[in-house]
């Protein structure tokens, strides 16, 4: 840790563990009515748990992303944190406004648009939460001594994203120009700004893990983001073939959609080929697992699973089925999620001087979670196939048949019980790392393993 502020990092994280606890829980709560359980449904009905499974999705991912930001940008600036009391005030807030989202969702206050469900007042604030974070990390970029192609990325995925969350404020009468504009937050999110983060701190960590030339590794970076901006726009496209839009994005929205994988699969091979330079020496094994395991499982769930169901000739019969949730999980776990797990894993050392980088709790959190996000994304895939066949096909009631595939959701609960026991291994590794040590501050024992074991 080169900088006391970075240390700020440390509590983002920490708040994004407890709100991914907490999504898991909701996650449970689902499949448990999903398979006749649901006696929690006078206080959490099914919509609500849904809603608020999805939202914390979104939130603790972007606390995620604003904790690595805190650590990344000041290492990559050459200097402190702007305002770090600032920071800490705008964690504070960012938490209290997600509270107070999930507590009104709990109480029929929401929009009911799907992942843009928060009421409109709640927006404005977030709006003024983002401007503030962004105020930080911009002014510590300005008064910085140093720039970098992956500060400057990651600043301007951060900065669209805050920017591309304005068209879902926008109030449409008509339900199809509503949905045609939310598809620009949620789409050019997921499919396009949340990648030129994703390729930022994939190549930070590449940088720091493997020991490549940053020249080398950013030139890999300004491919992912051509290829990102190629696909990704117009492949919001996808989105559009059913809801009452001109004809003409079945043709655009499958062509693009068709070179979205590209993105994803050009991070693999940059990974994967960074790591075969020099990246097999680094002490931190763990941090490169999960940064290799990103770019793969980001390319299997984002890209190949999502190209699987977007062609038209195929989404119009699994549009809106388990489908969709089979490209969702594994998406937002191989992209992001695992994302935010490699800086945890690479940060934490760091800021804490204390060496549980690669211990067995650590390797058994990577192999059980990933495990079984791929069970559970097998079980969506069977009973999803399963729906399209009785439900489009043979025309079967949509509640009958749920009841004929209610036995894949007993799979599903199986793979859900071995990724809980991997993510609770995580966050049990994360408590015994403990809090940032100011002794660590201009030390990175990273680093001087890395020397040591090269001098040897």
């Amino acid at each position: 840790m080169k900088y006391k502020t970075q240390k700020i990092a440390y509590y983002f994280f920490a708040a994004a563990m407890l709100l991914l606890t907490l999504q898991m829980v909701y996650g449970f709560i689902m499949l448990f009515a999903r398979i006749g359980m649901d006696g929690l449904h006078d206080w959490i009905p099914f919509n609500v748990a849904r809603t608020t499974h999805i939202n914390l999705l979104v939130v603790w991912l972007l606390t995620g992303f604003m904790g690595s930001a805190y650590y990344v940008i000041p290492e990559e600036s050459g200097r402190e944190l702007y305002a770090p009391r600032l920071a800490i005030l705008q964690l504070v807030s960012w938490l209290l406004v997600g509270v107070v989202a999930v507590a009104g969702f709990h109480f029929g206050w929401w929009e009911g648009r799907k992942f843009l469900e928060i009421p409109r007042p709640l927006d404005y604030l977030v709006v003024v939460n983002i401007l503030l974070f962004l105020y930080i990390i911009g002014m510590t970029i300005w008064k910085g001594e140093k720039h970098s192609t992956t500060q400057l990325v990651l600043y301007f995925g951060l900065f669209t994203a805050a920017l591309l969350y304005l068209p879902g404020m926008i109030w449409f009468d008509n339900q199809t120009l509503d949905s045609f504009y939310r598809w620009w937050v949620v789409h050019l999110w997921v499919e396009g700004v949340w990648e030129l983060i994703m390729g930022s701190l994939l190549a930070f960590l590449l940088i720091k893990l493997t020991g490549v030339d940053r020249e080398v590794v950013e030139k890999w970076l300004y491919v992912v983001v051509g290829l990102t901006f190629l696909s990704g726009i117009l492949g919001t496209g996808h989105h559009y073939y059913w809801i009452g839009t001109p004809g003409y994005w079945l043709m655009i929205g499958g062509i693009f959609s068709a070179l979205e994988p590209l993105a994803f699969l050009a991070m693999a091979i940059w990974a994967i080929n960074m790591y075969r330079r020099k990246g097999r020496n680094h002490p931190n094994k763990i941090a490169l697992y999960w940064t290799l395991g990103c770019a793969v499982m980001s390319f299997v769930g984002a890209g190949f699973l999502g190209f699987a169901h977007t062609w038209p000739a195929v989404n119009k019969w699994t549009h809106g089925t388990l489908i969709t949730a089979m490209h969702g999980h594994l998406a937002f776990w191989g992209a992001y999620a695992m994302l935010v797990f490699a800086v945890i894993s690479y940060i934490m050392p760091n800021m804490t001087g204390r060496n549980l980088m690669n211990n067995m709790t650590g390797y058994l959190a990577f192999w059980f979670s990933n495990i079984g996000m791929v069970g559970m994304t097998g079980a969506f895939a069977v009973s999803g196939i399963a729906q399209v066949y009785l439900e489009r096909k043979l025309g079967m009631d949509f509640l009958a048949v749920q009841k004929e595939i209610v036995v894949h959701f007993y799979g599903a609960m199986l793979a859900a019980s071995l990724f809980a026991v991997g993510i609770l291994m995580f966050i049990y590794t994360f408590i015994r790392y403990g809090q940032p040590s100011d002794e660590m501050v201009g030390q990175d024992m990273q680093d001087d393993a890395t020397e040591m074991g090269a001098s040897a």
